[in-house]
């Protein structure tokens, strides 16, 4: 079947679990290993429907009588993993993709490679190396659903990000006045408003002035001397072109950009009022509510990092080394190198760098260690990953005693140990 040794598999029996499973899930079809006590290694295909998948499970179900089963799959989120944990007999191994690469790579040095052979790598990995792999613990309910929800507003927020830089790129290229006479935020009201009224140069040039300021007021922008200013960059408005040729086709790009901003504006707005509500109701948002710098996005990011079961991270190192800001250090014979983690879930990753800047100007000892660092030559990126670091050892000791932070008796416990960050607020 491969040019993988497996016939010593047999001998990694476990009484835990009546049967293992490695899966090598696909967008078609999803290949499978099976090994049940001391019998034949099993192999099957599925094909990628929920009504497959169901009955597959529940044939498993009635076959081992919702005995423990155990199952490595190579990811441990997406559709797969919901239909897995609807079963509470089956255990889940993910496996990152690297491990089973390597694996793979071992035994095919030639770099062959097929779906049912990725499945027995799976099985192998599971049976030979349990003790070595972790377990998918799915975090209660509340917290996925809240998980699932800054996720989305993270990659709507992105994507807007990306249509405001299509748009600045767009404006300069031939309406440049246009950066001016809105301001440095294009996704605002004001900005968008102002482009759909007067989407190119020739058009804003043939209105008047009062009708411009009329504009700014009612949409809040009272300041005389900001309104003057931009009433004066009208009045010595020039086109940078006026060629049709290049006029119509910007006009249209800018309104398939505008009308984007407007359905992001609105969706991230909706996502960010559910986001605010499901983290009020979550049990666990008292020890995140107040904590320096988190504001609306960034407590609930915070929350899900940590979850409710505090067995998932047993003490803070498991915690910085799976967000990946703890340092990774290789030693070869005299050799010692020192860097980051490559591999980390990058948005887990983002959340406590991001919250790391606005703890900065929000924490007395924060800032007090940005600068000392900032001082002895360090990066702006090491300190802020070595801040993260910190904040990870505070935080967990604060979520393990269900104990709010409190920055004033953090100081005094710096000042007790005579810290150089122990500083006043």
């Amino acid at each position: 079947m491969n040019d993988l040794n497996i016939a010593h598999l047999s001998q990694a029996e476990n009484p835990e679990f009546v049967a293992f499973i490695g899966l090598d899930w696909g967008d078609e079809k999803h290949e499978l290993a099976l090994v049940a006590g001391q019998q034949p290694m099993e192999c099957r295909t599925l094909s990628n429907t929920p009504e497959t998948l169901h009955a597959w499970l529940e044939e498993l179900g009635q076959r081992f009588q919702g005995q423990p089963v155990a199952l490595a799959v190579e990811t441990s989120r997406g559709p797969l993993i919901h239909v897995f944990c609807a079963y509470p007999w089956l255990t889940i191994y993910p496996i990152h993709p690297a491990t089973s690469a390597k694996y793979r790579a071992a035994f095919k040095p030639s770099g062959a490679k097929d779906d049912r052979p990725d499945a027995i790598i799976q099985l192998e990995l599971l049976r030979l190396h349990r003790a070595k792999l972790r377990p998918l613990q799915p975090q209660e309910e509340a917290t996925r659903q809240l998980a699932g929800m800054v996720e989305l507003r993270r990659d709507a927020v992105d994507r807007r990000t990306q249509v405001l830089n299509q748009l600045t790129s767009l404006l300069k290229s031939y309406y440049p006045q246009a950066l001016c006479l809105i301001g440095p935020e294009l996704s605002t009201k004001l900005a968008l408003d102002f482009l759909d009224r007067w989407p190119d140069p020739l058009a804003l040039k043939i209105a008047r002035p009062s009708t411009l300021k009329s504009f700014y007021y009612q949409h809040a922008v009272r300041s005389e001397a900001l309104v003057d200013e931009r009433l004066a960059v009208h009045k010595n408005l020039r086109p940078l072109t006026t060629e049709l040729a290049t006029l119509e086709p910007a006009r249209m790009q800018l309104a398939l950009l505008v009308a984007q901003l407007r359905v992001f504006q609105k969706h991230i707005a909706g996502m960010e009022k559910q986001i605010d509500a499901r983290f009020s109701q979550h049990p666990e948002a008292e020890l995140f509510r107040h904590l320096p710098g988190a504001g609306p996005a960034l407590r609930p990011r915070l929350l899900v990092a940590f979850g409710e079961d505090r067995t998932l991270y047993p003490d803070p190192a498991a915690l910085q080394k799976y967000v990946g800001v703890a340092p990774v250090v290789e030693k070869s014979g005299k050799q010692c190198w020192i860097h980051w983690r490559w591999r980390a879930p990058r948005f887990l990753r983002q959340t406590f760098i991001e919250w790391a800047v606005h703890t900065v100007a929000n924490s007395a000892w924060a800032k007090a260690y940005y600068d000392h660092m900032l001082a002895h030559g360090k990066r702006r990126q090491v300190i802020l990953r070595a801040l993260a670091f910190k904040w990870i050892r505070i935080l967990w000791k604060c979520w393990q005693t269900r104990t709010p932070y409190d920055e004033a008796r953090y100081l005094a416990a710096l000042a007790r140990r005579k810290s150089p960050y122990a500083v006043n607020k």
